[in-house]
C-alpha cells in the first residue's frame, strides 16, 4: 500500500513539474505589472518621440521586431555587436545598410533602466516598439504578450537563409512564413506593414525596368530616381499614397499595380492571395484586425522564458 502512495506522488510530482514548466514558457499581458510597472508608458513615450521627430523611424522599429522574430525566435539577437564569439546578424544581406533604429532602442532600453534596472528585456522593448510604432502613424493597438528573455548569441546564417527577400515569388513567401509556423492569412496580413516607409532603390530596380505586372506611370515615375546602376540607397515609399500613415492603402496599391517590391506585388497576381488582398483593401476593420493577430502570433515565435537566456542591460552586447 505504501508504495503504491509512493508511485501515486511520484506521478503528481512530476505532473505538477510539467505544468510549471508548461506556464513558465507562456507570454503574459501582465508580466511586468509588478516588477515594472512604468515600462509599458516608458516605451511608448520614448517610441512617440522618436516617431515624432521622423515619421519613418516607425517602419524601422516594427521591421526590427520583425527581422529579430524570424531569426532564432523574438529573443533580441538582432540586437547584438559581432563580438569575439559569434558575428551577429546585422551584417546579414537582408539587414546590410537596411535595418535602423538601433539607436532608438539603446536609448529606449536606458530609460526604461532607469525606471526597474535588468528587468525588461530587450526581446521585449521590441514587441512593445513594434505596436507603440504602428499606433503612433495611425494604426490600431493590441494587446502585446511580454516575458521574452534575451538570447546569449545570435546566427548570420539563419538571418541570410531564413529572412524572405524582396524579390520572393508568393509560393516562396507562404514557405518562408509557414516555416515560422505563420500562416498564409499571417504573411498577407503582416506584409501590410508596408504601408509605412522606404525601401531602397537596389530592392526594387529589377521590378521597375524588367517587371510586366506594374503601372507604367508608376515605374517610370520611380525611374528618375532609381537608375539603372548606381543609387542603390536611394529610397522610394512602399506605399505610394500614405507612406506615414498606418491604413490600407497598401493593398489598394496592389491592387492598381503599384506595388514597389517583387514580392509585394505577387500577393496580387492572378494568385490565391488575390481575394484576401480585396477584402483588405475594402475592410480596415478586417486588415487591422488580422494585423493584429498575425503579430501576435509572431511575437510567439520561439521566446526564451523562464531561466533560458538573460534580460540584458545593454541590448548590444550579451552582461
Amino acid at each position: 500500500m505504501a508504495r503504491v502512495s509512493c508511485y501515486n506522488i511520484y506521478w503528481f510530482f512530476l505532473y505538477f513539474l510539467t505544468l510549471v514548466a508548461v506556464s513558465s514558457a507562456q507570454l503574459s499581458s501582465s508580466f511586468y505589472a509588478k516588477s515594472c510597472p512604468k515600462a509599458l508608458s516608458t516605451i511608448r513615450s520614448a517610441v512617440n518621440a522618436a516617431v515624432n521627430q521622423e515619421k519613418r523611424m516607425a517602419a524601422s522599429l516594427l521591421r526590427l521586431h520583425f527581422h529579430d522574430c524570424f531569426v532564432q525566435g523574438c529573443d533580441g539577437s538582432v540586437l547584438l555587436d559581432d563580438n569575439s564569439t559569434f558575428t551577429g546578424e546585422k551584417t546579414a544581406g537582408p539587414n546590410l545598410n537596411s535595418l535602423r533604429g538601433f539607436e532608438v532602442i539603446d536609448n529606449i532600453k536606458s530609460q526604461v533602466e532607469s525606471v526597474c534596472a535588468k528587468t525588461v528585456s530587450c526581446a521585449d522593448i521590441l514587441a512593445v516598439a513594434a505596436r507603440d510604432s504602428v499606433v503612433a502613424l495611425g494604426g490600431r493597438s493590441w494587446t502585446v504578450l511580454l516575458g521574452r528573455r534575451d538570447s546569449l548569441t545570435a546566427s548570420l546564417s539563419t538571418a541570410n537563409s531564413d529572412l524572405p527577400a524582396p524579390t520572393s515569388d508568393l509560393s516562396t513567401l507562404i514557405s518562408a512564413f509557414s516555416k515560422k509556423n505563420l500562416s498564409t492569412t499571417d504573411m498577407i496580413a503582416l506584409s501590410g506593414a508596408h504601408t509605412i516607409g522606404l525601401a531602397r532603390c537596389t530592392t526594387f530596380r529589377t521590378r521597375i525596368y524588367n517587371e510586366t505586372n506594374i503601372n507604367s506611370t508608376f515605374a517610370t515615375s520611380l525611374q528618375a530616381n532609381c537608375p539603372t546602376s548606381g543609387g542603390d540607397n536611394n529610397t522610394a515609399p512602399l506605399d505610394t499614397m500614405t507612406s506615414t500613415v498606418f491604413d490600407i492603402n497598401y493593398y489598394k496599391n496592389l491592387q492598381a499595380n503599384k506595388g514597389l517590391l517583387h514580392s509585394d506585388q505577387q500577393l496580387f497576381n492572378n494568385g490565391s492571395a488575390d481575394s484576401q488582398v480585396n477584402t483588405y483593401a475594402s475592410n480596415s476593420n478586417k486588415f487591422f484586425s488580422d494585423f493584429a493577430a498575425a503579430m501576435i502570433n509572431m511575437g510567439n515565435i520561439g521566446p526564451l522564458t523562464g531561466t533560458n537566456g538573460e534580460v540584458r542591460v545593454n541590448c548590444r552586447k550579451t552582461n
